[in-house]
């Protein structure tokens, strides 16, 4: 049996992208798998009141049961409205099929991404378009892409960019009548973003301006923004990590884009930086340590403050409630 998103207490993601829009910063979009990162995600939004998108990927809806996720997600709602009454999505993040987001539809989810950039241009739209009118159906809005990211997450990888081209963009949305279009225009999935020992390019704000020109006020999405954090990297390294030339969008490009047409901007990688950093260190630190709570505890508070400085210093959504 179909369950609405309403049902659940959350919300498309149609006002807030307009919000965005008119208050020129980015509707923070954080990616997670267990319940502390969730708790986090939620009690770092509502302390700094941004409105906050929830994302689950293909592999993280699995690993945490689709059933346990809907009463998660409503439970989410209920945490954030003890502090402030938050806006809050629930979407799938590159969702690979048809099946896959129609069932997060009837499952709850608010929003959901159809990634077809892997397919031809005319495939990507057809698929893009079969998604659209299913999910308009429920109120549930549809992300979809054009162009292709670097690197890994998850399940989804390449080995080099391919970007937005802005001449597709007008058709590709006309065609598919998406609520919201993820471009590449530089930013890629993962820690390893780029050449260690290299000036970090900068984002191709060109591509951008120019997608604007074509689609003015319309919501677009940035992928594999995060900036991976040195102090996390470097912590993990000291307490027995191994993680050598990871490398991040810079935080001012980002509230750059923020400023503009990005009305999305998510992040994933930060997030897994710091909560195993945290978790590194406690259990260094306390080797004799048993009880999860007492090493997942300091890598959920560690959490909650890097997404407040995200909302407040680089997506410019804090106070927005």
């Amino acid at each position: 049996m179909a369950v609405s998103f309403k049902d659940l207490g959350l919300c498309n993601t149609r006002d807030m992208f307009a919000g965005a829009m008119a208050g020129k910063y980015a509707i923070p979009a954080y990616n997670f798998n267990n319940m502390e990162q969730l708790q986090a995600i939620i009690s770092g939004c509502a302390q700094s009141r941004s409105p906050v998108i929830l994302q689950v990927s293909k592999g993280a809806r699995n690993y945490a049961n689709g059933t346990l996720l809907r009463y998660m997600a409503m439970g989410a709602v209920e945490l954030a409205h003890q502090t402030a009454p938050i806006p809050i999505a629930l979407h799938l993040d590159h969702g690979d099929s048809f099946e896959l987001c129609k069932d997060c539809v009837d499952s709850g989810f608010s929003s959901v991404m159809i990634d077809g950039s892997h397919l031809s241009f005319q495939e990507n739209m057809a698929l893009t378009k079969k998604v659209v009118e299913y999910a308009h159906q429920f109120d549930v809005s549809v992300e979809g892409e054009l162009g292709v990211l670097a690197g890994i997450e998850d399940e989804v990888s390449s080995e080099v960019s391919h970007y937005t081209d802005p001449e597709e963009v007008e058709e590709f949305v006309r065609f598919t009548g998406v609520d919201s279009l993820a471009i590449s225009i530089g930013t890629s999935h993962g820690a390893f973003k780029f050449a260690p020992g290299k000036p970090v390019p900068p984002l191709r704000f060109d591509i951008l301006e120019e997608i604007e020109r074509r689609l003015p006020g319309f919501p677009i999405v940035l992928h594999g923004a995060s900036s991976v954090v040195p102090e996390y990297v470097d912590t993990i390294n000291a307490y027995g990590g191994d993680i050598k030339g990871a490398l991040g969008v810079p935080e001012e490009q980002l509230r750059r884009a923020a400023s503009s047409a990005v009305c999305k901007i998510n992040i994933d990688s930060d997030g897994r930086l710091a909560f195993t950093a945290a978790i590194r260190k406690a259990l260094a630190e306390n080797p004799a340590e048993f009880d999860p709570r007492k090493y997942l505890s300091p890598a959920r508070d560690l959490l909650v403050e890097l997404i407040k400085h995200k909302n407040r210093e680089v997506l410019g959504s804090a106070e927005r409630i």
